[in-house]
This record gives C-alpha cells, structure tokens and sequence, in this order.
C-alpha cells in the first residue's frame, strides 16, 4: 500500500484555503457540540434514535453536495459493491469494533488513565499512516505529537480526575480495562489511516465514503436494536419520543460535522485529525467560560500554549525526503 501512496502529478490537490476552512469548522463543530446537545437534547431522548437520525442526515447531505458538485452520477454508475466494502466496509467494522471496546474499557477503569490510554490512538494513527501511507514524520512532527498528546492529557485530567477509580483486581482492569482501551486506539489509527488510503489512494471520494458508511453504521445499529434497552424502548415509545424542535439542531449539527470529518481526513489526513479533536477541547472550554461563566482549568490553560506549539511546529517541519532535497 505505501508504494500506491505517491500522488499523481496531476491529481488537483485542495488549496489551502479550503483544507483550513474545513479544519477550522470541524474544530468549532467539536468544540460547540457539547454544550448545544446538552442544551437541546432531552433526558428521555432515546439514544439510538439520535444517532440513526445523525446517519441518516448525513447521507442526506452527502448526496446534496454531490449532486451541486455535478457528480452524482458519475459516482452511482462507477459503484460496485466490492469496491465500497473495501473502502468503506471495513473502517465502518473497526469503528463499530472500537466503540465496544472503549464502553468495556470505560466501566473497568477509572477516567484518568482511560484518556490518557485513550490519547496513544495519535501515535498509532501516525504509525499506521507510515505502514499504510508511507507517510512519513520528521523529528520535530513527531516532537510536536508528542506535546499535542501532553496537552490532551491535561485537558482530560481536569474532568477526569474528579471520578473514582473502579474497583476490581488487577488482572480484572487489566483484562477488561486497559487491553480493551489499548485495543481500541490502535483500531482507532487503523480506521482512521484506511479512511485516509481509500481517499488518497483509491480516490473514493469522501462524500461516498460517508453514504457508505453511514449506511454500514446504520444498519449494524439496527441490528443491534432487537435486543437492545434501546430497541425495547423505541418498539414501545416510538422513534420521537421526548424529540422537540430543538432537538433537531445537535443532529444536524452532528451531520455536518460527519461531512467535515470525511473531508478532513482527506484533504489534510487523519493525524491533522487528532489536532482538531484536541483543539476542540479547549473551544469547549472557551464556550464554556463565555456561556456557563466557568473558568478554564489550570491545566486547560497549560494545555494551551502546548497546543498552539504542537500545531506550529508540525505545520512549519514537515517531513523531507532527503534523496530529493540533495537534487
């Protein structure tokens, strides 16, 4: 795979206006959605619902922007099944697989050292964008990773240190708390440098990827529902139960943010990712303090600066091939 990973010359590379935009966005996406869906979205909401309605907008959406691109059906009469189960099929596996893990890991261990766990998933993207991609890090990207995980844990550690740690032995935790969260962070980077080739490489576009998934998703999700508490309470309260209008906005808002994330990782790749995911947390915090009059942490403010680095130096010492550098 890493051999295929080398551009085509004439392949129209996004600019980077756009690549930033879509960045930016994604970025305040994450970062506002907290605090809209606990605003908009009700107790007795049924979870499963909110998701399904999530997928379903999202493909919604997708076929929108590709019929405005004009390429709807170019990219319908150039379908095929093996072609979308192997671009999309197995990502939407891993990420359904990854998401049990961390409900396993979640229960067995307690908050702090799940999300430190849980920040490696950038190393191992890393990883697998190298073993998949060929891509490469220079010294100080990888110096910049490095920080951007420090500031990860540091913005965790304020919520999460708040929260017992489970009981249990210590090979119970280990067994179903630290192998299941290490598991899913390396699924994590896995899915996540997959998305990347299938975009990059086999030039499955990433609103495609998104219709595909999102239908994968979906129906593993409803599949799921007929022994489920979720299933149980739908067949007796309905699919809108306890739904207002308000409702509406965090799903929506979700859709646009699945649209975002498809772009994101294939225009700037999945590492570029986990910068946002991070970068979110303190619009979180931001939000936060402007909207709830909550103070940032001590360790949101530390975390801060070592955020801004990170970002810089990854963008300003990318990786040079060496053998091209000396031509």
């Amino acid at each position: 795979m890493g051999s295929a990973s080398k551009p085509s010359p004439t392949a129209a590379a996004p600019s980077r206006r756009k690549v930033a935009l879509c960045l930016t966005l994604l970025t305040l996406q994450y970062g506002a959605q907290p605090l809209i869906s606990k605003r908009c979205v009700g107790q007795g909401v049924i979870v499963t619902s909110l998701v399904l309605a999530i997928e379903f907008l999202k493909v919604i959406c997708a076929v929108i922007l590709l019929v405005a691109e004009g390429s709807l059906k170019a990219q319908f009469s150039n379908w095929s099944l093996v072609g979308s189960l192997t671009a999309s099929g197995l990502p939407a596996a891993i990420y359904a697989l990854q998401n049990s893990l961390l409900q396993i890991s979640y229960k067995n261990l307690d908050s702090l050292t799940f999300s430190i766990l849980n920040q490696t998933k950038l190393l191992f993207t890393a990883f697998f964008t190298y073993l998949i991609l060929g891509q490469k890090q220079s010294p100080k990207q990888i110096l910049a990773l490095a920080l951007l995980i420090t500031a990860a844990v540091l913005l965790s550690i304020g919520e999460s240190s708040r929260k017992g740690a489970s009981g249990g032995s210590s090979d119970y935790v280990l067994l179903y708390g630290i192998i299941p969260v290490t598991v899913a962070s390396v699924l994590s980077g896995l899915a996540s440098s997959l998305c990347q080739w299938a975009s990059q490489v086999k030039k499955h576009t990433s609103y495609m990827m998104t219709i595909e998934m999102s239908f994968i998703g979906s129906m593993c999700l409803l599949a799921s529902t007929f022994q489920s508490p979720d299933g149980e309470a739908l067949r007796i309260y309905g699919f809108f139960h306890e739904w207002t209008l308000w409702t509406v906005i965090p799903v929506l808002m979700n859709a646009v943010g699945g649209i975002l994330v498809g772009l994101v990782t294939s225009y700037a790749g999945g590492i570029k990712k986990g910068f946002v995911v991070v970068s979110a947390l303190l619009v979180t915090a931001l939000l936060q303090f402007i909207f709830d009059g909550k103070p940032p942490s001590l360790h949101c403010l530390v975390a801060l600066p070592l955020v801004m680095t990170s970002i810089f130096i990854y963008q300003k010492y990318p990786y040079v091939d060496s053998k091209k550098k000396d031509r």
